[in-house]
């Protein structure tokens, strides 16, 4: 006779069901990521806070100290060939050798989803470190980044070797967070850059952003305490002593119009260029990553020769050089504006290329650069121009409108009201056209990545 299938017995799923956010942000469970987030904030923000002193220190000992030590009266010319092809063996050997890929490649556009394999976390220090000391045109964010992330999960993975997933994301995003928490001038831009990046949205962001936002908090104060114990500075980007703006007119309206389209077609450019040299470079890293570096030297060199000021103008991430830039903005004519803009952004490409950092500090520097050379045309006031092109050139660069709008208008103090609108429409332009120009393969590319994390957030 048949089985009767109501006589089978019945057995239970053996894996219980997600909880849902909601109920994860209302258990006790939660409350213990919440108080590990902070205390994972205070090493981190250490670790980050000496990270970034030991740049700032070693380019001052690389690019002026050095060179008197060894009898010149002030670094030479040729100089910045030494370091920049010490940078490209450092980075070739790490890339090679080491680990992991030494952080994500920085053509590719800026990623902040994921926690970093602990493991990977040798070769992004010695990867930045190279990259950010010796000269090469990237920023220190998405090394601090990763760093925060792999430092979180070790962190849970320490405490508890089967830590559940969403635990080791949650306070891999906090790592993150304590990470940047002043870099860009304030937590909550770096807040934004980190859920703008990743796509997140919904109940999950309420699980990371609150963890985050204690480990932010945390890692500024780390970051005050430790400025006021060492005296390097908090490494926070800001612009003092900004000339004030009033209320916009229609021509600058139409300026804004006008520097977000050539802001998307410059940072079109720089993409695609340093996505063709990446796989090209990566076939031989050991030997022609130090000869990109030399052409970024050389980059400089040239700026130097055609200007006079300093090749520092065209090296590092811009980071410290942006304040100094808007301050003496008087003293730039247009034509050295102009070649500021034409090498930096050379360099740029090529470090985007070959070595490992963020893109976020020197597509602001080149954005201001710009807006201040086009502010000598007329009808366009010079901080007008620096924040315009600072949101245009960094929306064009990462894709992120929201954050692009927030650094320039909280970077400018009270000038950041007035100028706001002329902010959006900026940027609004620069990520439109940015869309429209960008081949179709890449579009489609970056609609399903963006898909694909808001999939796996909700």
């Amino acid at each position: 006779m048949p089985e009767d299938p109501a006589a089978r017995p019945v057995t239970a799923d053996p894996t219980p069901p997600k909880p849902s956010p909601g109920e994860l942000l209302r258990s006790r469970n939660y409350l213990v990521l919440l108080l590990l987030g902070a205390l994972v904030g205070v090493p981190i923000a250490t670790v980050a806070y000496l990270f970034l002193g030991l740049v700032s220190t070693t380019q001052t000992y690389v690019f002026k100290d050095l060179p008197e030590n060894l009898g010149f009266a002030s670094a030479p010319l040729w100089w910045p060939v030494v370091p920049l092809a010490l940078s490209g063996l450092i980075v070739g050997f790490t890339l090679t050798h080491l680990h992991g890929t030494g952080g994500h490649r920085p053509a590719e556009g800026f990623h902040s989803g994921g926690t970093t394999d602990p493991a990977d976390l040798p070769g992004i220090f010695l990867a930045a470190l190279a990259t950010l000391c010796l000269g090469a045109v990237l920023g220190p964010e998405a090394p601090l980044i990763a760093i925060g992330t792999g430092m979180g999960a070790l962190a849970v993975t320490a405490l508890k070797k089967d830590a559940p997933q969403t635990a080791v994301a949650v306070i891999g995003g906090a790592g993150a967070f304590a990470a940047i928490s002043t870099l860009l001038g304030s937590p909550i831009v770096g807040a934004f850059l980190l859920m703008e990046a990743a796509g997140l949205a919904g109940a999950m962001l309420d699980i990371v952003l609150v963890p985050g936002l204690l480990a932010a908090g945390i890692g500024a104060l780390i970051f005050v305490g430790l400025d006021n114990w060492t005296g390097w500075g908090s490494f926070s980007l800001a612009i003092p002593n900004v000339p004030p703006f009033h209320t916009p007119t229609v021509v600058e309206f139409l300026w804004a119009v006008a520097i977000g389209v050539g802001a998307a077609l410059i940072g079109g450019l720089i993409r695609r260029a340093a996505l063709a040299l990446q796989p090209v470079v990566e076939r031989r890293r050991m030997t022609l990553t130090p000869v990109v570096g030399v052409a970024v030297a050389v980059a400089a060199i040239l700026f130097e020769v055609v200007t006079d000021r300093s090749a520092s103008n065209v090296l590092f991430s811009g980071q410290e050089a942006l304040p100094k830039l808007v301050a003496d903005a008087s003293s730039w004519s247009v034509g050295a504006l102009v070649a500021l803009v034409i090498f930096k952004t050379l360099a740029y490409c090529l470090s985007l290329s070959s070595f490992r950092g963020g893109p976020i500090f020197p597509s602001m520097f080149i954005g201001a650069a710009l807006g201040m050379a086009l502010s000598h045309v007329g009808g366009l006031p010079m901080i007008a121009g620096v924040g315009i092109g600072i949101g245009a050139m960094t929306v064009a660069m990462l894709g992120l409108p929201m954050v692009s709008v927030l650094l320039p208008s909280l970077l400018l103090g009270t000038d950041a009201i007035p100028l706001m609108p002329l902010v959006i429409v900026a940027v609004v332009t620069a990520y439109v056209t940015s869309a429209r120009i960008a081949p179709a393969e890449t579009s489609s590319a970056g609609r399903a990545t963006a898909g694909s994390a808001a999939a796996s957030s909700s």
